[in-house]
């Protein structure tokens, strides 16, 4: 029987030249797999060079429904922000492709599975956690961690040397990674973190000095908390993110220049492009302020942090994340509403939002006439919720060396009043 791998394949430089490499170094019979998550071109003429450069078999899976469903809107509505500004896109779509290849590998009786990921990133662990999660059983190899290639010139050369058909942009700058919800930006000059980005390096958002001069509003539908209209228009989750993409890119909204810490403990400099995401997440978290409480808000922000952690080092597939989900989930039961937003410069300008669930009681808040809320009641509540700090107060008082009341009986502190004034 053959040894089968089952290889993450791209198409580009690194794994091209895998390909080549498994079937030398372990004699492998070698299935390619890639998945479409949105990137340019989706899967167009990957098969045919999977095939050229020595796959025995090609797996194209479209998959960009199953990622926005399962992956983006599940931590869209936990509210995960890694290092303050990522919106996490690279890292969910790894679980993604991983358990789909975890799937042909099986399908196919493969032994082992293999990704092109680098021992300095995160995208290995990412993808090794799944296997481990899916399919303890398969071998993993990972050739960067075990072949004598260190840098792309070499992976050029040895191409080269094994006649190995890639197509490679000399002139290229930045790697980058790109689906349904974002595209990123790295290496290159980007390496140095004083270097400012030229205006040339964005590929979706407009520049938000040269977006429309008049704004545009844009209102945003979401049910139990999870996206599902724009402007009015119900839709299901793939064609929504597509739509609200495209209206943010064109007014620059969704730039993040970001200084992050690896998995492996350096720290990395990206750029990142998250137009309708950064709309979606301000829209849904401005909506949260409506229909939740303010111990919900808080439990949902201390979930927020652990998720984003969750997703950024690729333990997706866990039952720690079964069971945060199923605490946002019901935190969200009523996050039903619409949020409008105002568009201008780069910017999300939340102007109104509606629920049915709203807690905003406007006969409690107003400041007119129609006030339901009675001011008297404040004074219990404050002497109450006061009460720690005037036993700290009346404790520090007594124990001043300086005081000339510290040398009197200590008097025992006021915690009971007569409470003059009707309540209700």
């Amino acid at each position: 029987m053959s040894f089968k791998v089952v290889l993450a394949y791209s198409g580009g430089l690194d794994t091209s030249v895998i390909v080549h490499w498994l079937r030398d170094q372990y004699g492998a019979d070698v299935i390619c797999m890639a998945g479409d998550v949105g990137q340019p071109g989706g899967l167009t003429g990957v098969g045919e060079k999977a095939l050229a450069t020595g796959g025995s078999a090609f797996y194209g899976e479209d998959l960009r429904k199953e990622f926005v469903e399962e992956a983006i809107f599940p931590t869209l509505r936990s509210g995960a922000v890694y290092a303050r500004k990522y919106l996490l896109g690279t890292s969910m779509a790894r679980p993604i492709l991983g358990r789909r290849q975890v799937e042909v590998a099986r399908e196919v009786g493969a032994q082992a599975v293999a990704h092109g990921c680098t021992g300095k990133g995160n995208d290995q662990v990412r993808f090794e956690l799944t296997y481990a999660a899916l399919a303890p059983e398969l071998d993993v190899i990972a050739p960067w961690r075990e072949w004598s290639i260190r840098s792309r010139e070499d992976a050029l050369a040895y191409a080269r040397a094994h006649a190995i058909p890639v197509e490679v942009d000399e002139t290229k700058l930045y790697s980058r990674d790109e689906n349904l919800w974002h595209i990123s930006h790295e290496g290159g000059p980007l390496e140095d973190p004083g270097y400012e980005p030229d205006a040339d390096m964005y590929q979706w958002t407009v520049d938000p000095v040269d977006a429309p001069d008049q704004p545009e509003w844009v209102e945003l539908g979401f049910q139990a908390g999870t996206p599902v209209s724009v402007n009015g228009e119900s839709l299901d989750p793939l064609p929504l993110v597509e739509a609200v993409n495209e209206i943010a890119a064109r007014h620059g909204v969704g730039r993040a220049d970001i200084v992050e810490d690896r998995l492996v403990g350096m720290k990395s400099r990206g750029v990142y492009e998250t137009p309708g995401g950064t709309m979606l997440y301000t829209a849904l978290q401005e909506l949260e302020q409506l229909t939740l409480d303010r111990r919900s808000l808080a439990l949902k922000d201390e979930l927020a942090v652990r998720y984003a952690d969750m997703v950024y080092e690729g333990r997706w597939w866990t039952p720690e994340r079964a069971a945060m989900d199923a605490a946002v989930n019901a935190l969200l039961e009523s996050t039903t509403g619409t949020v409008r937003l105002k568009l201008y410069k780069g910017s999300a300008q939340v102007v109104a939002r509606t629920s049915p669930s709203s807690l905003y009681d406007q006969g409690l808040a107003s400041f007119g006439n129609e006030a339901q809320y009675d001011h008297r009641d404040a004074q219990g509540f404050i002497r109450l919720f006061g009460l720690p700090s005037r036993v700290e107060g009346d404790r520090q008082r007594r124990s001043a060396p300086d005081s000339a009341e510290a040398e009197a009986e200590p008097a025992e502190p006021k915690l009971h009043e007569t409470y003059s004034t009707p309540i209700g």
